[in-house]
C-alpha cells in the first residue's frame, strides 16, 4: 500500500524529492515527467521581447506557426494561452454546471478543475457510454499515463452527438505532437469539439508555459475574454514561433524519442519490469508494489511518477527519457539492486 509520503499530484518537483530523500546521491535524476529531454534549442529573443508588451504581431506570428504544426485549418482556429493547465482550469467556468465523464485513469487536475466549478465529475472508462448521458466528456489521446489512444472517426462521432445536446467533449492532446496523424485539429471548429494542445513536453521546454485551445469560434471568445489582454509573453511569444515553424527539427525528435524510448524498455525488461503502456516521452510499467519501487529508485537518487491517486493503479509506476546512456546505465543498476 501506499504511504502517506507519497503525496505527488505532479511530477518534475525536485525540490520535493530532496526534501522527502535528503540522503540521496546527486545529482538528482528526473524521470518523473513526460518532457523531452532534449529540448529545442532556444532561439535569440529580441530584447523587445523583454521590455515591451507583447505586440499583436507576435500573436499572429505564434498562431500562424502553431495553425501549420498542428494542420489546424486557419490561424483564427486557435487561442494561445501560458500553458495548457491554464486551459484546464478555465474550460469548466465557461458554461452552466453539469456531468461531467473524465475517461480515466488519466491526468487528474481535470477532474480537480470540473469538480472544482461546480460540475458532478465521474469517471468512465469507456468514452462511448458517456456520450448519451453527460454534459461534457473529457479525455486525453494519447492517454497520460498509460498511452491509450481513440480513433478519430470515434471522437468525431462523439463530438457531434454531444454538440446535439449542447455539449463538449475536450480532447487533450498533449502529446499529440508524437504522432500527428492521430490529432483532431484539423477539424478544429467542429461543434462540440474542443482541443488541447501543449507546447513544453515535445519541446522540452515546460519553463515557457504555453498552450492552444481550438474550438469552435463562439467558445474562442470566451476563452480570449476570460485570459485576457497580453496572456502570453514576448519571449513565449517569440521562442513558440520559431519552434512551431521547425518542422525538420519536430520529424527528427520523433525519431529520436522513438529510439530512446525503445532503450528504456530494454532497461526497464531487464531491471524484470512489464511495460504495460505510454508514449514515445514516458513508458508505464506494472512495478508490483510501486510504493516501494519509487521509494527505492528515490533513495538512489532517481525521481519517478507513482499514482497512488488512482484506485486500481497503485502498482503502476511511470519513467520518462534517460538524456544520456550515463542515465540508463544508472536506472539498471538501482532496478538490479530492488
Amino acid at each position: 500500500m501506499m504511504t502517506a509520503e507519497i503525496q505527488i499530484r505532479h511530477g518534475g518537483d525536485l525540490t520535493q524529492a530532496a526534501a522527502l530523500f535528503p540522503d540521496a546521491p546527486g545529482p538528482w535524476v528526473d524521470l518523473s515527467t513526460g518532457i523531452n529531454p532534449w529540448p529545442y534549442p532556444l532561439p535569440a529573443i529580441p530584447p523587445a521581447a523583454w521590455t515591451a508588451l507583447p505586440t499583436r504581431g507576435g500573436l499572429q506570428a505564434l498562431l500562424a506557426a502553431a495553425a501549420m504544426a498542428y494542420g489546424a485549418p486557419a490561424p483564427d482556429s486557435l487561442v494561445a494561452a501560458p500553458g495548457s493547465e491554464l486551459l484546464i482550469q478555465t474550460l469548466p467556468r465557461l458554461r452552466a454546471t453539469g456531468e461531467v465523464a473524465i475517461v480515466g485513469p488519466t491526468y487528474g487536475d481535470h477532474a480537480r478543475a470540473w469538480a472544482a466549478a461546480g460540475h458532478a465529475v465521474r469517471a468512465v472508462t469507456v468514452p462511448g457510454d458517456a456520450v448519451d448521458a453527460a454534459d461534457v466528456v473529457v479525455l486525453c489521446n494519447p492517454n497520460n499515463p498509460d498511452g491509450r489512444t481513440w480513433d478519430a472517426e470515434a471522437l468525431l462521432d462523439w463530438a457531434a452527438r454531444l454538440a446535439a445536446r449542447g455539449g463538449w467533449l475536450v480532447v487533450d492532446e498533449a502529446y499529440a505532437d508524437l504522432d500527428p496523424a492521430r490529432s483532431l485539429c484539423r477539424h478544429a471548429g467542429a461543434l462540440g469539439l474542443v482541443i488541447l494542445r501543449s507546447f513544453g513536453k515535445f519541446f522540452g521546454l515546460g519553463g515557457v508555459r504555453l498552450g492552444f485551445v481550438l474550438a469552435p469560434p463562439a467558445l474562442l471568445d470566451a476563452v480570449r475574454l476570460a485570459l485576457g489582454s497580453w496572456a502570453v509573453s514576448g519571449p513565449a511569444l517569440a521562442v513558440g514561433a520559431v519552434a512551431l515553424a521547425d518542422l525538420d527539427w519536430q520529424a527528427a525528435t520523433r525519431r529520436r524519442l522513438a529510439a530512446a524510448a525503445d532503450a528504456l524498455d530494454g532497461v526497464l525488461r531487464a531491471g524484470g519490469l512489464r511495460v504495460i503502456g505510454g508514449t514515445a516521452l514516458y513508458r508505464l510499467v506494472d512495478a508490483g508494489d510501486a510504493a516501494a519501487l519509487w521509494r527505492h529508485l528515490a533513495c538512489a537518487g532517481l525521481w519517478t511518477r507513482p499514482f497512488p491517486e488512482h484506485a486500481g493503479c497503485q502498482g503502476w509506476l511511470r519513467l520518462g527519457l534517460a538524456a544520456d546512456r550515463g542515465v540508463l546505465d544508472r536506472l539498471g543498476a538501482a532496478l538490479a539492486a530492488s
